[in-house]
């Protein structure tokens, strides 16, 4: 939560700054991830009424869900508006290393997450393993498109690259709402 929180606030300003859709939803998307863990976490720390559980779980899980779509669809409508009007974003170094290093912690990440999960038995936080793993190809699309604008000055590349990560937002969007993601047993 730690690192998805620092990725939230450091990609967001980044992003504003620079004027790249990319970075600015890898960012929100961070920020939902960072719910969905403190979901996963009340999850296990409430074991014993159920029934209570279950029902505020689904009910996290739809909003936590209805906040992906959300920001897929602003991914979508910014990234589209962007190309269209060829509104050209400055470079980002300081999305660059948050991408690049984003693309070597999630694996990290994934490995300890799938041991404790396994560990615990926990379908929950094997789903949270699965959002992590999201965000490695995430981390990838974001470093491919902020690397062509800065390298090559393809400044269509960040809206394109925001275009590419919406399946993927809108995909967690679908399994959250479903409560086949972080909370899911």
């Amino acid at each position: 939560m730690a690192w998805n929180s620092a990725e939230f606030l450091i990609a967001v300003l980044a992003g504003i700054w620079a004027g790249s859709i990319a970075l600015v939803g890898f960012g929100m998307d961070s920020a939902i991830e960072v719910a969905s863990s403190l979901a996963a976490l009340w999850r296990l720390s409430h074991e014993r009424d159920e029934a209570r559980r279950e029902a505020a779980e689904r009910r996290a899980m739809r909003i936590i869900g209805i906040g992906f779509l959300l920001l897929a669809g602003y991914v979508s409508y910014e990234a589209s508006a962007t190309l269209m009007a060829a509104r050209v974003p400055h470079q980002s170094l300081v999305g660059i290393v948050v991408a690049a290093l984003s693309l070597i912690a999630m694996p990290v990440l994934v490995r300890f997450k799938r041991r404790v999960a396994s560990q615990l038995r926990s379908g929950a936080l094997e789903a949270e393993t699965r959002q992590t793993e999201i965000c490695f190809y995430l981390s990838g699309i974001l470093l491919a498109g902020l690397g062509l604008n800065a390298w090559l000055g393809w400044w269509w590349a960040d809206p394109v690259a925001a275009l590419a990560m919406v399946p993927l937002i809108g995909w967690e969007g679908i399994e959250a709402v479903r409560s086949r993601t972080c909370c899911a047993q």
